[in-house]
């Protein structure tokens, strides 16, 4: 081989060979040969039967490299999930299809990046200052509502933020802020049906149902919720057309007039202002704004409206340094079964 030294005769690859031969092995006269004497010995060793040819056993195909079939377009992996909102694989994240620095850049604001995450577009001004504006009157509204009770309760327990706003959210339903949705289907379906607002009333009296988006146990007609007014007068003045809040404003003249508690509260007028918004801001289809009211989508203004408030709530005990909650005996009402005798 290149740079091989042989110091005598003997050590040359003649030599070697020679010696080879002479001992009974097959040697090749060149390189080029030992390929033919391989075949040569071969055959007459099956001639001789000392060889058994065993059958021609095709090579198993060696698969394709995934990545590489993939980028020449022979394959597709079927995708485990959908979005249509954020991509965030580029040089830029993504907003349903905005720029991040597009959005900070033209300053729309927590309203804008709402409505690109939550409706894929870019809503008119009034829409998005109407989200906003939702989010900072329901942030909080004391303790003594179950969801901020649980969270400082949990607080108190020494749980994590994320565990104690959580049993906040929980407690979000029907009976506590979660009338949105309700309120909005009710009154819509009404509405739609061409009912009267006595009808709608009278109707609801005789199913035994309560009308979500009505009633207040602390504010009523002489003691009324400010909230409300905030909202009620900034879609009379920046909706094109509001025709779902006037029927809800008009079942509030019958309700108030059996008792005066019975007001359009903040879920009935954010939920009735809300379907306005979809079917008259002029960027939803008939079909869409149904579709987001089916979906639960305008109670989620309320749920990330209160979620500021819970965390509040939360820092709040923690900062107070504030121990286990215990509620008092005195406040607790027992009502056990007479003992047996």
């Amino acid at each position: 081989h290149a740079g091989s030294c042989a110091n005598t005769d003997r050590e040359t690859a003649s030599a070697k060979n020679k010696c080879l031969a002479e001992a009974g092995a097959h040697v090749p006269a060149s390189f080029d040969a030992f390929g033919d004497l391989i075949g040569s010995v071969y055959d007459s060793m099956v001639k001789e039967g000392h060889i058994v040819p065993a059958e021609e056993v095709p090579p198993p195909t060696v698969p394709m490299d995934y990545s590489w079939a993939r980028e020449l377009g022979l394959i597709r992996k079927p995708a485990s999930f959908m979005t249509s909102i954020c991509d965030e694989r580029g040089q830029e994240l993504l907003y349903a299809g905005m720029p991040i620095s597009d959005v900070l850049q033209k300053n729309v604001g927590i309203g804008g990046v709402v409505s690109l995450l939550w409706f894929q577009r870019c809503l008119p001004p009034y829409v998005c200052k109407f989200f906003e504006m939702c989010l900072m009157v329901t942030a909080d509204h004391g303790p003594a509502v179950s969801g901020a009770h649980n969270t400082i309760v949990c607080a108190r327990a020494g749980k994590d933020l994320v565990s104690s706003v959580v049993s906040g959210l929980l407690t979000i339903g029907d009976r506590f802020g979660g009338a949105l949705d309700g309120a909005a289907k009710q009154f819509s379906e009404a509405y739609d049906s061409n009912l009267h607002p006595m009808e709608f009333v009278n109707s609801m009296r005789k199913k035994g149902q309560l009308i979500m988006g009505i009633g207040h146990r602390v504010k009523s007609i002489n003691n009324p919720d400010v909230r409300v007014k905030i909202i009620k007068e900034f879609v009379i003045q920046n909706f094109p057309a509001y025709p779902l809040l006037e029927y809800a404003l008009e079942v509030e003249k019958i309700t108030t007039s059996k008792k005066p508690n019975l007001i359009l509260n903040v879920d009935g007028v954010i939920a009735t202002s809300f379907v306005d918004l979809l079917r008259n801001c002029g960027s939803f289809t008939s079909e869409e704004a149904q579709e987001y009211i089916n979906i639960g989508a305008i109670n989620s203004l309320f749920v990330l409206g209160r979620s500021i408030g819970f965390i509040g709530h939360y820092m709040d005990q923690k900062r107070l340094k504030q121990g286990l909650y215990r509620h008092p005996w005195d406040d607790i009402s027992y009502v056990l079964p007479e003992q047996y005798n």
